[in-house]
Formats: structure tokens, C-alpha cells, sequence
């Protein structure tokens, strides 16, 4: 019997310790994706399949803690907290797709618009107010005046979004819904739990997008002008997402679930980060779950330029975006007491005149500081006695905290690359050359009381542009090298666009100037200019699929020099986005989910995966043949792209696409062809005529010779008839 009983304990002890819960500290948040949500209809079915299966894994005890959030209203998933033993179990369960952990992220104009040739006066579409796009980022300051509502009637009909209650806090109808998410609950000091953005990073985004127009608008008179979006009648849904501390997956997903099911027409999100598998990407699958749904999403390519495969963003149902440069520039200048001059580049607010100048690494606090960390002036290291109320020559490019706490009114700091672009500090600054820093300090070591005079900046015009600019992440896609990635590129560089009175304009928290606009550079920048055209598309064709407007802006985009971009196309993809043409492109490369689904299957991905992702019982792959011509599934794309390594520096590939006809009802297209260096491009036809709008018309594209390695061949192929030119880039790379 003592036996029996000891067996009966063992089992039961056995029974519990398989699902003991882990120590708290083990667990972090992980995503859990399932696909296509079956019953849409019925959203709240979904909480408790996961409940299920997270107490399968965890346990009973442990499972109702575990579970963060669900995802049910536009696709299927959860975010759980799990050991990562548990999510290797939780991966193996059927119906799941992927599981990967939850990442944390920081985000990636008055003239910007007019220099891509979109004025102020261009012929517009009433059903612009009828568009709504959706901005994933640090929230909104809705008193902004780009956001006023005046002229506006009530949301269109099809939006089916709400206004997240919180202090302070009102929608209108040009901010027709505005929601905020934090999954892990972790707010930090400072985090409003509410829509409003106190970062400034979303409210810019946004007005850039679809701003309304705001006469004399400027950075403390710098930029000054009429700040306005690319589609200032457009409705405007704010999600949320970022917060100081970052921008986590789990939120991101959320924010697209809701986005999807609320009826949003476009969405643009100016975040990235990099993952091979576009199904452990929140990005890559909400702009999935959107492309299905009949929402282009609109992305910032990243800012880890200019070396090649630097590019994020890159699944091919969503749009990424490039920086490039407009016809503006600032400059300071930085004058010394022997009547030297230095040209600056920084975006100063105010100057100073012939103030004390000291080096910091002669400043040095004595009190546990080493001379190295005072000369790169970091926090703490200066005497504040030495350093009050002069301007501080550093040899760190980052240094403003150190200065400022030590009472510093200007800074001097060196390491400028050519090609980098004036930056915001906290301070009037003369960001300089290597070369020139060493004179300044030079100087300093020759008098006693050296002097120095900074500044406030001036604009100036930059005839060089627009060229990519050096952050700008580069191509090839490291995922599918024969999907084009970046896709086009657009004004990311001096973009003037609101900002909330709150947030430091230099980001550092000492800076206590206010403005409502301020002017920032990077990809974040140049995603909603490409997401104000892509609405603006969208007013004139409100049927049009993703895929369809994305054609429409790559054919249209203005071609641009390798000459500035030795990159070429993985630089600036297709061109610069061009918001005049795009609505009426004469032919477009559409595409459906079946083709995203063929690109799949010709990636590795398996029927019985596909299936889960789509909820299609038909979506298959099919039986892998010989690839006797080199060609891949690439989803009938708007760019032509062969990439190969050695010894296939001999090229023999060919391109099958399909043409769809929406210029005019009769039309002959000719085909114009410029080869990619030392090959040989054919068009068969050569020549597509249309009797109606809305045919069809397929072709095929065969390259042929032989490539240098390591170098961007470019050519192009455009359909003329007269009246419509579509062109699609021809990019050729060999690497080594």
C-alpha cells in the first residue's frame, strides 16, 4: 500500500513540475503569430484558443498571467510571456506560423513638396476628404494648427474607428481616431498614457503626410514658409506605438490589427528593423495583412546608410522609402578672434558674439575625471568654473549634455563627414571638419583669451540635389535580391512639419526652446511624403489595389544620376517620387495575394504555412521544375532586378509581366530600352495595343551577357505611346 501511495505522489509531483512556473526574470514577451483570423465576425472567439494554448505550454496556473494581448480583429496571434523553452514548444503547435521575440525599436515641410514638383494649387480630388491614413508612431499633438478641422464634414461612412478615451484629449474630424498601446505595461516617467506625442517624432510624420496648409510656418524664422501635407484633405487615425524607451513589436501589431479592421485606406509607419523572415517581422506582417485587406503600407527604408544591404522594409507588398536631398541647406558660421572664419554646419535658432573659448580637455573637473573624458566633454567631466558662459571646443560629435550641465552657452565640435547633414543641437554650434577643429584648437592654444563668435544659421540653396543622402539605407534586399528595395525615394532631408511645443527640438531634455515646427532629417521623413502621394493616388482611384498604386508611383517617379549615388537603383530605387503623374500612370503592374503567394512558395515557404497565413484552404504551392531560364517568382514588380555571385557573372535571365491598362481606352505602347552595361535586352512583344480600359496585356523581358562584379548595372525599359511613359529600372548585380 506505502508503495501504491508513493507512486500516486511521484505521478501527481511529475504531473505539475512539467508545467512549474518559471522565475519571472526568465520570461520575456513573445510574439505569437497564427495567420488569418477564420471568424472574423466574431473577434472575441480568438482570446480564448489562446488561453488554450498558452495553458498547454504553461500551465493553468501560469497561463493567465502569461498571456499579454490578442490579436483578432484582422488576423490571428497573441503576445505572451514565455521562457524560451516555451516558445520553442510554442512554435512546434499546430496552426502557429511563427513565434519571435517581441523587439524594441526607436523610429528611423514647406518646401520639400513644391521642389518634386506638387504645388500648393494641383488639381485635387473630391474624394480626398473620403482617404484616411493611418500613422503608427509617437502619437499626436492635435492643437497643432496642421491638424484643424475647419472645412471638414464628418467621417466617411466606411470608418469604423474610435477615439481612445484619456485626459486631455479630443479628436476632430481631420483626426477622426487616435488610440495608444503598451502591451508590457512598463510607462516610464514622463509617458503620457494617451495619444498625445510628447516626443515630437509622429506629429511631424503625420503633418507631412496630411497636414493642412499653415502660412508662416518656420523653425525660429529658419525654413519659413506654408507647411502643408501631401494630402491636406485627407482624414488622419493615430496609433500610438513608440514611447521613449522605443517602439515594441507587440504594440506595433496591435496598432495594425485595429488600423486594418477600422477601415484605414493607406498606412505609414516610419520604423524599421531588420529580419530575414518576413513572418517574424511585425511589419512585414501587418503590411501583409493590410495588402490582403486593400491598405498599402508605406515604410521608411532605415538610416544605416550608405553601405549596401543596409536596407529594411524590404517584403515586396509594401512600400519602402528612401531619403533624398532638396534644394536647401543651412549653414552657420563660426568666426575666431584673429578674424578667421569657419563655415558650420548645424541648425542654430540664435548666435553668439564674441564669446570665451575654451578647449574641453583643459576644463577638466579634477574630481574623479580623466582628461580624456574632458575632452570629449562628457557629463560630469568639466569644471563648471572654467567652462561657465564660453563656448567649448570638444572633440566628441555628441556632446551636448556635458557642456550644458557645466554651463557652456556655444560648442565647437569636429568629425564632419562630407555629405553630413546640419543637425540640431542644444546649443549654437559650428559642427566643422576634422581639419578645421584642429585650427580652432590651434587658436585657442595661441592667446590668452581666445575668443569666438557662432552664428545663427542661414539658408542656402543646394544645386546639387536631390541626391540620396549618406543615412539612407541601401539595397540589395537581403532577403529576396530580386524584389527592388528601397522602392523609390523621397524629401527626407531639412523637412520643416509640426511639432509639439513639449518636446526638445534637439532631444536633449535641457533644451527648453518652444516652436510648433521644427525640422528633422532622415527616412522617417521621406516614408510619408511617398505616403501623402499613395493617398493621393488613392483619392483619384479609390478601387485600386496596393499593388496598383505602389506601380503607379515607382513608373512615374523622376529618374535619377548614379553620379551623386554610385548605388544607383539601391539607393533610390525607381526614382524620386513624382505625386503630379502618379495618379494616372497609363499602365500599371498590379498584383494580388496569389502572386505574393507564388513569391513565397519560390522562397521556401510551404504549402501548409501559406495556408495558415491566408485562411485559404486553395493556396498552394506548386511543384518545384528545373529553373532552365533563371527565373523567380517576383511577384509581377514594377523593377527588373538580376542578382547573382560567381561564377554566374554570365547572364542569361528572363522576366515575365503583366501590363494593366488605365490611361487611355485606345492606346499602342512602344517599347524604348536602355541595357544595363555589356548586356543585351529584348521585349517580346515589342509593341502592346489596348482597345479597352481595364485589358490586360502580358510581355517577356530576356537579358543576356556578362557583368562586372561588385557594380550596379542600370537600365531601364519604358512603355511609350505618346502620351503615357512608364518606366521600370533594369538593375544587374554580380556580387563577389
Amino acid at each position: 500500500m506505502a508503495l501504491w501511495w508513493f507512486l500516486v505522489i511521484s505521478l501527481i509531483s511529475s504531473m505539475f513540475s512539467q508545467h512549474a512556473a518559471a522565475p519571472d526574470d526568465s520570461r520575456k514577451s513573445y510574439i505569437v503569430y497564427m495567420g488569418h483570423n477564420d471568424d472574423q465576425s466574431q473577434p472575441s472567439t480568438s482570446s480564448p484558443l489562446h488561453m488554450s494554448m498558452l495553458q498547454k505550454v504553461v500551465g493553468s496556473n501560469v497561463a493567465p498571467g502569461s498571456l499579454v494581448r490578442s490579436y483578432k480583429r484582422s488576423f490571428n496571434g497573441f503576445v505572451a510571456r514565455l521562457t524560451d523553452k516555451e516558445a520553442q514548444q510554442m512554435a512546434r503547435t499546430e496552426g502557429v506560423v511563427s513565434v519571435f521575440p517581441s523587439r524594441k525599436q526607436k523610429p528611423d515641410t514647406t518646401k520639400s513638396w513644391d521642389f518634386i514638383g506638387f504645388p500648393q494649387q494641383v488639381k485635387r480630388s473630391p474624394l480626398e476628404s473620403d482617404v484616411i491614413v493611418g500613422v503608427l508612431d509617437s502619437g499626436i499633438w492635435p492643437e497643432s494648427h496642421s491638424f484643424d478641422d475647419k472645412g471638414f464634414g464628418p467621417p466617411p461612412a466606411k470608418w469604423k474607428g474610435s477615439c481612445q478615451v484619456s485626459a486631455n484629449f479630443t479628436c476632430n474630424n481631420k483626426i477622426i481616431g487616435a488610440k495608444y498601446y503598451r502591451s508590457d505595461g512598463s510607462f516610464q516617467e514622463g509617458d503620457l498614457r494617451s495619444p498625445r506625442d510628447t516626443d515630437g517624432h509622429g506629429t511631424h510624420t503625420a503633418s507631412t503626410a496630411v497636414g493642412g496648409l499653415v502660412s508662416d510656418a518656420s523653425l525660429f524664422g529658419l525654413g519659413s514658409g506654408t507647411a502643408r501635407g501631401g494630402a491636406p484633405s485627407a482624414r488622419l487615425a493615430v496609433y500610438k506605438v513608440c514611447w521613449s524607451n522605443g517602439c515594441e513589436d507587440a504594440d506595433i501589431l496591435a496598432a495594425f490589427d485595429d488600423a486594418i479592421a477600422d477601415g484605414v485606406d493607406i498606412i505609414s509607419i516610419s520604423l524599421s528593423f531588420p529580419s530575414e523572415s518576413y513572418f517574424e517581422n511585425s511589419i512585414a506582417i501587418g503590411a501583409f495583412h493590410a495588402m490582403r485587406k486593400g491598405v498599402l503600407t508605406s515604410a521608411s527604408a532605415g538610416n544605416r546608410g550608405p553601405e549596401l544591404f543596409t536596407v529594411r522594409n524590404y517584403a515586396p507588398w509594401s512600400l519602402s522609402v528612401a531619403a533624398s536631398t532638396i534644394d536647401r541647406d543651412f549653414f552657420s558660421q563660426l568666426q575666431l578672434g584673429n578674424n578667421e572664419t569657419y563655415k558650420g554646419f548645424s541648425i542654430n535658432t540664435s548666435g553668439l558674439k564674441n564669446v570665451p573659448i575654451i578647449y574641453g580637455g583643459d576644463a577638466r573637473n579634477t574630481t574623479g575625471s580623466e582628461g580624456s573624458s574632458a575632452g570629449n566633454c562628457f557629463v560630469e567631466s568639466l569644471d563648471k568654473n572654467l567652462v561657465k558662459g564660453k563656448i567649448v571646443l570638444c572633440d566628441a560629435v555628441f556632446a551636448s549634455n556635458g557642456p550644458i550641465s557645466a554651463g557652456a552657452v556655444g560648442l565647437v565640435i569636429p568629425g564632419r563627414d562630407n555629405g553630413e547633414r546640419s543637425r540640431i543641437f542644444a546649443l549654437p554650434t559650428a559642427f566643422l571638419s576634422t581639419e578645421n577643429a584642429t585650427k580652432v584648437h590651434i587658436y585657442i592654444n595661441s592667446t590668452r583669451s581666445p575668443l569666438a563668435s557662432i552664428s545663427k544659421s542661414h539658408e542656402a540653396t543646394n544645386k546639387l540635389a536631390p541626391f540620396v543622402a549618406s543615412f539612407s539605407s541601401r539595397g540589395p534586399n537581403p532577403s529576396s535580391a530580386n524584389i527592388l528595395k528601397p522602392d523609390l525615394t523621397a524629401p527626407g532631408v531639412f523637412i520643416l512639419a509640426a511639432w509639439p511645443p513639449v518636446a526638445s527640438i534637439s532631444g536633449i531634455e535641457e533644451d527648453k526652446r518652444i516652436t510648433a515646427y521644427s525640422i528633422l532629417s532622415g527616412t522617417s521623413m521621406s516614408c510619408p511624403h511617398a505616403s501623402g502621394a499613395a493617398a493621393y493616388v488613392k483619392s483619384f482611384h479609390p478601387t485600386w489595389s496596393p499593388a496598383a498604386i505602389k506601380s503607379a508611383l515607382m513608373t512615374t517617379a523622376n529618374p535619377m544620376s548614379a553620379k551623386r549615388n554610385p548605388e544607383a537603383e539601391f539607393a533610390y530605387g525607381a526614382g524620386q517620387v513624382n505625386p503630379l503623374k502618379a495618379p494616372f500612370p497609363g499602365l500599371i503592374y498590379d498584383a494580388v495575394e496569389a502572386d505574393y503567394v507564388n513569391f513565397l512558395c519560390g522562397i521556401g515557404y510551404t504549402t501548409e504555412m501559406l495556408q495558415i497565413v491566408t485562411g485559404n484552404s486553395n493556396s498552394s504551392c506548386p511543384e518545384k521544375g528545373p529553373e532552365t531560364d533563371g527565373t523567380k517568382p517576383d511577384a509581377n514588380y514594377p523593377a527588373l532586378v538580376i542578382f547573382a555571385s560567381p561564377p554566374r557573372a554570365s547572364i542569361n535571365h528572363i522576366f515575365n509581366r503583366t501590363v494593366t491598362n488605365v490611361g487611355s481606352r485606345t492606346s499602342t505602347y512602344k517599347a524604348n530600352l536602355v541595357s544595363p552595361p555589356g548586356m543585351k535586352v529584348t521585349v517580346t512583344p515589342s509593341v502592346l495595343s489596348f482597345t479597352s480600359l481595364g485589358e490586360k496585356k502580358s510581355y517577356v523581358v530576356r537579358v543576356q551577357g556578362t557583368a562586372d562584379e561588385n557594380v550596379v548595372g542600370s537600365g531601364s525599359l519604358v512603355w511609350d505611346d505618346g502620351t503615357y511613359q512608364v518606366r521600370s529600372p533594369i538593375v544587374v548585380y554580380v556580387q563577389t
